[in-house]
């Protein structure tokens, strides 16, 4: 995390101490650098450009789950971003944030008819289609709409992406997509449906992926299902390989980003020689995480320390419900002091006041502590906001977006008024 650094004992985000941004805007706070999501998007980007790429031939869709703030995908989009998306309401925070619907990619397994009238009014680029059902569902609605739906069908490769069970997405035991042995059966149907055009392929098999080994073999068995659906006369025009590669939490070493999308062109461009010389195919990526993990921190004050027989507690004011990964994944996030002070540690638990025992935000580190001391949880860009919750009636973090030597309120803080704002008394 180039962009958080310490200078004279004191963690910095870019030009700014962390611990000034905590006194203006309050604690829990997610703190997010522009200039480093800038740097991950532009590795993707500039991949893509080294390998002769132009944009009608690579289009970067970044994965709006992983961080849905409309400052984030404002920049990403300017940037020259285009956007995967889960649900209608992440199309409409594209949109409201000034992104591309053209560049919009729908993918999920259980999209609503309001949801592809919704995609389909704007024009999207194409949708993901996971299931047989799907694309019935989808001819249909594209139907009554006088339209007709670009869909990719996305195809499960059943190849084991060496990820925890619960973001592993490409086995044949999994919920997503097609299998693979009923992918040309689907396309076949597909191709016969009115209101259906077929354009493309997907294949996504999970996230934290540390080596790109299992991606390039996914990627073989997609190319091979590409030439024997040509040799039927179904020629698509682009072929989405995902997203995936995994961030340093605390000391893995993930593949870097040029040298994966280099393999990937190396392969694709290989293969086009071989079999389909002169007929282009534009090559789709899905990244989330790798852009904008590392982009962020979240902030947190320590409440009380609590020494016990066996263990020792730091009680800090961010809980389970503003960054859910540890108690959901066991994951784990780099804990720092805001301010470095010298001296001997203890090892605590950091712990949330919500009041369950799967509350906890990191374990056994080691940590010179006093009430009232900042610490940030590092590597929170990712699925910590959105993944974050009202449990407990606690009012969400506030975000906070630093470009050099200022600071942008992204997200106020809620309140508890705005908790339940919706609700209403039986009369």
């Amino acid at each position: 995390m180039s962009h958080f650094s310490y200078l004279d004992g004191a963690l910095h985000v870019e030009s700014l101490p962390l611990d000034a941004l905590a006194r203006q805007f309050g604690t829990p706070l997610y703190v997010y650098s522009q200039a480093a999501l800038a740097d991950n998007f532009s590795a993707y980007a500039d991949a893509c450009r080294l390998a002769g790429r132009g944009d009608d031939q690579a289009l970067v869709c970044y994965s709006v789950k992983s961080n849905s703030n409309l400052a984030v995908l404002n920049l990403l989009g300017k940037l020259g971003s285009g956007f995967d998306i889960v649900s209608g309401g992440e199309l409409l925070r594209v949109i409201a944030a000034g992104g591309d619907p053209r560049k919009v990619i729908f993918s999920g397994v259980g999209k609503g008819r309001d949801e592809m009238r919704l995609a389909l009014t704007h024009d999207i680029l194409c949708f993901n289609v996971e299931s047989i059902p799907e694309l019935h569902r989808l001819n249909e609605v594209a139907g009554e709409l006088g339209r007709r739906a670009r869909i990719s069908l996305r195809v499960n490769p059943d190849v084991d992406a060496n990820t925890h069970p619960y973001i592993s997405t490409g086995l044949k035991d999994n919920k997503f997509g097609v299998a693979y042995d009923d992918a040309l059966a689907c396309y076949r149907t597909a191709a016969t449906l009115p209101h259906i055009d077929v354009v493309g392929i997907d294949c996504h098999i999970g996230s934290q992926l540390l080596d790109d080994a299992p991606l390039l073999e996914a990627l073989d068995k997609v190319i091979e299902l590409i030439d024997r659906l040509a040799d039927e006369g179904i020629v698509l025009r682009h072929l989405d390989i995902g997203g995936g590669i995994g961030i340093t939490y605390n000391d893995e070493q993930p593949v870097a980003v040029g040298d994966y999308l280099a393999r990937v062109f190396a392969r694709v461009d290989a293969w086009r020689s071989q079999r389909h010389a002169g007929a282009p195919i534009k090559v789709m990526f899905e990244p989330g995480r790798s852009i904008v993990g590392n982009a962020g921190v979240l902030l947190t004050e320590v409440q009380y320390l609590k020494h016990g027989e066996s263990k020792n507690f730091a009680i800090v004011d961010a809980a389970m419900n503003d960054l859910m990964r540890p108690a959901m994944y066991e994951a784990w996030h780099g804990v720092q002091a805001v301010q470095q002070r010298p001296g001997a540690t203890a090892v605590y638990d950091v712990v949330g006041p919500v009041c369950e025992s799967g509350d906890w935000l990191a374990r056994g580190r080691a940590l010179n502590l006093e009430p009232g001391d900042l610490l940030a949880l590092m590597s929170a860009g990712a699925y910590g906001m959105t993944m974050a919750s009202n449990y407990n009636t606690r009012g969400r973090a506030a975000e906070v977006m630093v470009d050099g030597d200022r600071v942008h309120l992204i997200r106020r803080r809620e309140v508890p008024a705005d908790l339940f704002a919706l609700e209403s008394l039986i009369a």
